[in-house]
């Protein structure tokens, strides 16, 4: 982290620092991805995120991207239902604690999330700076948010509109929009922001690949279904 606070890349080799944003995505992603095969193979299941959190700790403290001190993420802003917030130092991005809640049984779904909103909504692109563990000790991933400021909540017709101009239809009444390819969950009033150009801020959707079987993992892990 730069000392105005600002959010860099945690320390890993030199020719990594000049590679795409992705980078740390992409290295967490196969160590995930080499867990899942290693298990399947010997167990014949992908059943394997506990092992795989275990594993990416491991892996980030061996690569110096593993956060102790969590006043390094500024001052606890939120808690939503998969993320703990907060402002960061320079009041200029949000940090979110991902604890993978959207991931069921390995953490595919969730690397595959990450590049899908960074490939459509670009005008707020998660960065992964790392892991650590959250305010009930699970192990979550590090992801930057730049901070919307000068921007109002879009609406449920504004954002099915914008939805329709990037080649999304929505289901069942707009309960997800899809293009086929991926899933969009969870994107509602309070999750996308526009500002006065008409400019839209996706901050915080839920994606799926387009299996058909991304409604009912959605519907089984998200709270909004909760009895």
């Amino acid at each position: 982290m730069q000392d105005d606070g600002h959010f860099e890349r945690i320390p890993q080799e030199n020719e990594c620092r000049n590679e795409a944003e992705g980078c740390l995505l992409e290295r967490a992603s196969a160590v995930a991805q080499g867990v899942l095969e290693e298990i399947e193979a010997l167990a014949g299941t992908t059943a394997c995120k506990s092992v795989q959190l275990v594993r990416l700790k491991q892996w980030a403290q061996e690569q110096d991207c593993w956060f102790c001190d969590s006043s390094l993420f500024g001052d606890f802003f939120d808690r939503g239902s998969e993320n703990e917030v907060y402002l960061s130092p320079n009041s200029q991005e949000i940090v979110k604690l991902n604890d993978f809640r959207y991931s069921d049984d390995n953490l595919s779904s969730f690397f595959e999330r990450i590049r899908a909103h960074n490939k459509y909504f670009d005008a707020c692109p998660y960065r992964m700076v790392g892991f650590a563990e959250n305010r009930d000790g699970k192990i979550c991933a590090v992801l930057v948010q730049p901070f919307i400021v000068d921007a109002r909540l879009a609406t449920k017709e504004e954002i099915h509109e914008e939805f329709l101009r990037i080649g999304f239809q929505a289901v069942d009444g707009g309960e997800y929009y899809t293009n086929w390819q991926h899933d969009i969950f969870d994107a509602v009033d309070g999750n996308v922001l526009i500002d006065d150009d008409g400019h839209f801020y996706f901050i915080d959707t839920i994606i799926y690949p387009s299996d058909g079987e991304g409604y009912a993992k959605y519907h089984s892990l998200s709270p909004r279904f909760s009895i």
